[in-house]
């Protein structure tokens, strides 16, 4: 039986980059797929949700919700949480940084897209080159360290994200264009990306991407 058991809607969404995440540590997981309509509107499955929300992760008897507190749970158990305190603590900077770029991006898909679309791509620049300029202070190409960490598996989906919005954001940024080069390429998350499981899955509830 699959370790993890992943209960979400039919979309990558929130769940991206812990799917990210677990196809490249090689590990199986069982996906619940809910029906947003009738099993989340009209069913009582969000009545059992911590805070009203989906994803919920199932490891063994822990259910976690809050898709990042996932990503931590997974980075603890599988060393993708840095090699001390300190990076530990980085870890958990890039990634709130990479929470922000993220909720601007849905803002953008679920608010703003036929009228705020060219705004958005003119101030993009400036959230990237952020992340652009600490990748390149590493020459391991991770965030932090010389290992993958959860925030390089949030990042990379928030950028495979981007990317479909528009295929040229990270051409003026080498650092960042050659991690996500790096990271995509990686077997187990090539293997996962080339996968119809990731190809057919829509990148959001509402059809825009």
């Amino acid at each position: 039986m699959a370790p993890y058991t992943i209960t979400y809607f039919a979309v990558r969404g929130r769940c991206g980059a812990m799917r990210i995440m677990l196809a490249d540590q090689g590990q199986e997981w069982k996906e619940v797929v809910i029906n947003y309509e009738n099993d989340w509107m009209k069913g009582d499955l969000k009545a059992t949700c911590v805070f009203g929300q989906l994803p919920k992760l199932q490891d063994g008897d822990l259910e976690l919700f809050q898709s990042n507190a996932i990503l931590r749970h997974l980075g603890r158990t599988h060393g993708a949480y840095g090699s001390n305190n300190k990076e530990a603590s980085l870890i958990d900077m890039m990634n709130d940084g990479v929470e922000d770029l993220r909720l601007k991006y849905g803002k953008l898909i679920y608010q703003e897209y036929d009228t705020g679309k060219d705004q958005y791509l003119k101030d993009l620049p400036d959230h990237l080159s952020k992340f652009d300029a600490y990748l390149a202070k590493n020459k391991a190409g991770f965030l932090v360290g010389d290992k993958v960490s959860f925030a390089d598996y949030s990042l990379l989906e928030v950028m495979l994200n981007h990317q479909v919005l528009c295929a040229t954001c990270l051409d003026s940024f080498p650092a960042l264009k050659a991690f996500v080069a790096k990271m995509s390429a990686r077997p187990k998350l090539k293997a996962f990306l080339d996968s119809d499981d990731w190809k057919k899955t829509p990148i959001n509830g509402n059809g825009k991407q």
